[in-house]
């Protein structure tokens, strides 16, 4: 996929730096470096190609003549040296070139241009949307709102009216296509003595400075791990000092610090914000409020006038500053809540133990829309999917007073899960997106739902923008190396793994290496990989899960049937039941492939003893397929249908699947194969929400099984191609192993015998090991046997 290229600029910004392509300068702080023609080349092919690896083989290309003979891996050493001590980095903690070992560099820093220091374009203004269900369908979203085109007078005016204010550095230094500072919230000293201010106030001002698309504040998970690097311990109290440290450390702008102190019965507010570079004082805002109800009101304030403070413009100021009461809630108490699910969730991304603090503040307040989000957030991160729409939904319909920016959370979350409209889902953490380009969650949403519909490009451009945005974790870096492994980029995949562990952020890979194991066919790796997650919680299971599949893969199915149970077992007692619902069907449909319908139906009834999401409801559905009960897989499959009738992966995906399996149990391939057609579109997507994608390819294989019953070999064959063609999405499902089988069939139907054979011979090698009594391997070697006894010749 190709996009569209807008002409380069001439000014490139990261940090305090600008590197002047035009002057050939790069400047600190507006002060003019010194830099040698190598090294100055080498930092513009890096810094115009943010965030991707740039080879060393290309950095010869580039800069380095055909003619010229020096020793060239000395000279690049040599010039990444020199680089990094003008630029203050390390390779060993890079926060501008990362090291990608035996590949070559990447510029990991944000990067921005001289072309946008206008204001953002105007909030898009859509349509009223739709209360949720049992309403039947849905208006859609308005339009994504259309950039502005802003004239060379306008932009003048704007910096001459910045410069007045002596506020010119939030213009300077940013991380986005929409020009923000960054500032470091430190602590809010609570003076008073109550400790429901503790935390509360900082997180209220958070909320309020984050509505601003001109500001950025930095992640608290980038303030613990900056407290870290600098041997201090979380705990430690975010003093002036401490703050405009982690600010330098960061490369940000301002350091913000507050506190509150009550005398008789008013409480005082106030807020001061320096530059981290001079310590000098930018501006100081104070406020106070009458009593105790109302300082949440005072919280609002105190963080618009600092806005104002800092040069933001007034236009802005009105458009994105909804009250901290309505962006949250009244309830001081239930703020409280809240802010220590946040803290518990921003510590090793524990979802789990966030859990009780969102429910404790919405039994606080039962009208607070971004606790229902947030929970319903929680439990869709942990593969409880059906859990999970309960609280979006109810999100969904108190959204109405909350900040635009936690509208298109609640709305993006409703749609993704509760209505399963992928499109409208998606659009909306695109908004977000465009007006807050610094938003890690609303980048790695975008991601999600592309590579949901099969847009693995653009995932991948999506991840990468999320990894590099503060703070890093290991789920990020899962994200993008398993993106690389379904594109088939196995080194790259293998590259980023090996960044995480570089970075301390691989303790939940586990699941992604054996994955990267099993696709190099590394068996040493996936037993290791096996062994180091035994006896954790809610890290094993989707690991033994993998195991059941590899097994299964093989032909070994007594293994995979204990590995399956192992893995359901692990998942109910870390109290994820819909994931334990769902290794039991991927358990089921496998037993329905090999030729075991008691089986299958027996797992499928095993499933079917939870209340799941769609992914669990279709995947019982066709385990019943590959069963004898026509009945039962007909209502199933009504029943998948009547849930869920706006759902795009079960309108594209899953439906036209199990209709056209319905037809190949009624002996119909025709109409399987035209059952089938609107699936053609998604035939490459990653359809499951869990990171356990099992249900992958299965519209090409049914693709398959339809032809091969119409007799049309030539067209079944090239399905089953499609289906080992890419290797990093199908990877150890059991359709990997049986498509060779299906491929020898469509082969000898087709009259290419040599071919037919030679696929035969490949599942059988493959299954040499397998358990002897599988139906599907009985019938393989007796059709092998029958074509040897013809001399190979002829179709069956």
């Amino acid at each position: 996929m190709t996009f569209p290229k807008a002409a380069l600029p001439t000014v490139l910004r990261f940090g305090v730096f600008e590197l002047d392509l035009e002057a050939g300068e790069l400047r600190k702080a507006g002060a003019r470096l010194r830099v040698q023609k190598q090294p100055f080349e080498i930092l513009r092919v890096l810094v115009q190609r943010p965030g991707e690896i740039v080879t060393r083989e290309e950095l010869r290309a580039e800069i380095w003549s055909a003619d010229t003979f020096v020793d060239f891996d000395n000279s690049l050493n040599t010039s990444i040296n020199k680089l990094r001590d003008v630029l203050g980095d390390t390779s060993s903690s890079p926060r501008f070139i990362e090291t990608v070992p035996r590949r070559g560099y990447r510029f990991i820093a944000p990067v921005t241009s001289n072309e946008l220091l206008a204001s953002p374009p105007p909030l898009p203004s859509p349509p009223p949307l739709p209360s949720p269900p049992p309403v039947a369908s849905s208006p859609p979203i308005s339009e994504t709102a259309r950039r502005g085109s802003w004239k060379i007078l306008a932009a003048a005016v704007a910096l001459l009216l910045l410069l007045g204010t002596g506020l010119l550095w939030h213009m300077r230094r940013s991380h986005s296509p929409l020009e923000k500072g960054t500032i470091v919230l430190g602590g809010f000293i609570n003076r008073t003595g109550d400790s429901v201010f503790d935390g509360t106030l900082k997180q209220g001002l958070t909320v309020q400075l984050e509505q601003s698309p001109q500001l950025r504040v930095l992640p608290e998970e980038q303030v613990q791990d900056t407290l870290r690097m600098m041997g201090r311990p979380d705990t430690v109290e975010l003093t002036s000092d401490v703050t405009r440290e982690v600010c330098q450390r960061n490369g940000a702008a301002v350091a913000l610090n507050g506190s509150i102190s009550v005398i008789g019965g008013r409480y005082d507010l106030i807020l001061r914000a320096v530059d981290c570079g001079s310590d000098a004082l930018l501006g100081s805002v104070e406020t106070q409020s009458t009593d105790k109800n109302h300082v949440l009101d005072a919280v609002s304030k105190l963080a618009s006038d600092m806005r104002g403070k800092l040069g933001e413009s007034l236009g802005s100021l009105r458009q994105y500053n909804t009250p901290l009461v309505s962006a949250t809630t009244p309830s001081m108490a239930a703020l409280r809540c809240y802010t220590q699910g946040l803290e518990a969730e921003a510590k090793d991304f524990d979802y789990k133990a966030s859990l009780s603090w969102f429910q404790k503040a919405i039994e606080l307040d039962p009208h607070f829309a971004m606790a229902y989000w947030a929970l319903g957030d929680a439990y869709g991160n942990i593969g409880e999917s059906n859990t999970a729409k309960l609280y979006v939904q109810k999100a969904f319909e108190l959204r109405e007073p909350v900040s635009q920016r936690e509208k298109w959370l609640i709305e993006g979350g409703y749609y993704y899960y509760a209505i399963g409209d992928i499109t409208k889902a998606r659009r909306s953490f695109e908004l977000m997106a465009k007006v807050y380009p610094d938003s890690q969650y609303a980048h790695n949403s975008v991601a999600e739902m592309a590579e949901t519909l099969g847009e693995y490009e653009v995932g991948l451009r999506e991840y990468l923008q999320a990894l590099h945005l503060p703070p890093r974790s290991s789920f990020l870096y899962r994200d993008v190396a398993n993106t690389y492994l379904v594109m088939d980029r196995v080194e790259d995949a293998l590259a980023e793994v090996k960044n995480a562990h570089a970075a301390g952020l691989d303790g939940n890979l586990a699941a992604l290496n054996y994955s990267i194991a099993f696709y190099r066919d590394d068996r040493l790796e996936m037993a290791r990989q096996v062994a180091s997650v035994a006896g954790k919680p809610g890290i094993e299971d989707p690991v033994l899960a993998l195991d059941a599949d590899t097994a299964a893969y093989f032909g070994q199915l007594e293994k995979a049937r204990g590995l399956s149970e192992r893995a359901a077992k692990s998942a109910e007692r870390a109290e994820q039941k819909e994931s334990s619902a769902q290794y039991y069907a991927a358990y089921a449909v496998r037993e329905g492939l090999f030729g075991n319908p008691d089986w299958a139906l027996q797992q499928a009834m095993n499933a079917g003893r939870y209340s799941g999401g769609r992914d669990l409801d279709y995947g019982i559905a066709l385990a019943v397929t590959y069963s004898r009960d026509v009945n039962r897989a007909q209502a199933l499959t009504s029943e998948v249908a009547t849930r869920f009738p706006e759902d795009t992966i079960v309108q594209c995906d899953y439906l036209p699947t199990l209709r056209a399996r319905l037809e190949l149990m009624r002996l119909r391939p025709q109409q399987a194969l035209d059952a089938l057609v609107s699936a053609t579109a998604c035939d490459l997507n990653l359809p499951a929400y869990s990171y356990y994608n099992w249900p992958n390819l299965y519209p090409v294989y049914v693709r398959g099984e339809s032809y091969l019953a119409a007799h049309r070999g030539a067209e079944a064959a090239a399905e089953f191609q499609e289906i080992l063609a890419h290797r990093g999405l199908v990877l150890n499902e059991p359709i990997g192993a049986l498509a060779r089988l299906q491929l020898g069939r469509a082969y000898i139907l087709s009259g290419d015998t040599a071919k037919g054979r030679a696929s035969y011979e490949q599942f059988l090698t493959l299954w040499k090991d397998a358990d002897p009594n599988i139906p599907t391997l009985k019938q393989a070697k007796a059709e092998y046997a029958s074509l040897m006894q013809r001399g190979g010749g002829g179709a069956r």
